[in-house]
């Protein structure tokens, strides 16, 4: 079982990720991008996606034209977790 963050690990983690926000109404991160065109956009996915599969945490996201959203939990924890601080600095590593 994967442990969920508690209030204080969830503040740490919002200094260690400032691009990301806590996602209204649910336990979670989002973040947008944005990108010159759809092809660069659908790139980045292609390449999260890699990440994703690598360390098995699977984003919820949405691309429209040259932007994506992406929003992390932990299904798992019922909230955020290590993993998701994890995987949204593997984003950011590859981010534009």
């Amino acid at each position: 079982m994967v442990e969920r963050l508690s209030e204080a690990q969830r503040g740490a983690m919002l200094e260690l990720l400032p691009e990301w926000r806590l996602a209204e109404g649910r336990e979670a991160i989002v973040r947008s991008f944005r990108f010159t065109d759809f092809s660069a956009a659908w790139g980045f996915m292609s390449r999260v996606a890699l990440l994703a599969e690598k360390m098995d945490h699977h984003p919820e996201w949405s691309n429209v034209w040259n932007r994506v959203e992406i929003l992390l939990t932990t299904h798992d924890a019922g909230g955020l977790s290590r993993r998701d601080v994890a995987l949204a600095q593997a984003i950011d590593a590859i981010g534009p």
